[in-house]
């Protein structure tokens, strides 16, 4: 919790652990006395709307069929949408972005240019940069898979829809007016009010058109959050 200063230990399950840092978002690094496998001690995190434990079903639901490198405390909830069938069945390729438990956050200055966006660990691999460099439209699945592209743009005033491998933390704040250099088309969730995802959709397609959009999933009864329906952008 947030009372627990560099130094301090707590036990659970006879495990001992003890924080080692505090970062600036408020997290705590932590070590443990002894071997902890996360997969059988721990459990998958849900999104604090989601009002109940997880459970076993929450395993497979609430993980993408893509998935290969653990280290997101959430996953890319359009990504939920794709079977192995439907992937085989268009052109893709795959982008690493670890979401962190700022995603959840919402906006609370009224400012919100003043928001401070949590870091993200990202990845995108040589092979993932040509694809899309070559490719003639690009449909971006999910807003995480949206902030690693237009990341990593080539900084080159010739270059002006390419982007370049690389690997690090972004911690890229898209909000309106934004200028989109990478992305065709969103696939993307029905986000939460002051969420900073709402902002960014709100961003690629336009205020107005959303909350028209928005309006009409309500009407219709879509389902909201990450369980929840997706639309296509276009």
């Amino acid at each position: 919790g947030r009372k627990m200063r560099v130094g301090a230990t707590a036990v659970i399950d006879d495990v001992c652990l003890r924080v080692e840092e505090i970062t600036t978002a408020g997290e705590r690094i932590v070590s443990f006395d002894t071997d902890v496998d996360v997969y059988v001690g721990g459990s998958m995190p849900l999104p604090p709307y989601v009002n109940r434990a997880s459970d076993e079903s929450d395993a497979a639901r609430y993980q993408t069929v893509f998935a290969r490198e653990p280290g997101a405390v959430a996953a890319p909830t359009a990504g939920l949408h794709f079977t192995p069938e439907v992937l085989t069945e268009i052109p893709h390729t795959f982008v690493t972005l670890h979401v962190g438990p700022g995603t959840f956050l919402p906006v609370r200055s009224e400012n919100i240019a003043e928001h401070r966006m949590h870091a993200e660990r990202f990845s995108l691999s040589p092979e993932a940069a040509d694809k899309v460099n070559n490719a003639q439209r690009i449909v971006a699945v999910g807003t995480t898979a949206m902030r690693v592209l237009e990341t990593t743009i080539r900084k080159s005033k010739l270059l002006r829809r390419q982007i370049e491998p690389r690997s690090g933390e972004t911690d890229l704040f898209i909000y309106p007016p934004f200028t989109f250099r990478i992305v065709d088309a969103l696939l993307t969730n029905f986000h939460l009010p002051r969420s900073t995802l709402l902002m960014l959709v709100s961003a690629f397609a336009g205020r107005e058109f959303i909350l028209r959009a928005y309006e009409k999933a309500v009407h219709e009864r879509y389902r909201f959050y990450s369980y929840g329906d997706c639309m296509l952008i276009l």
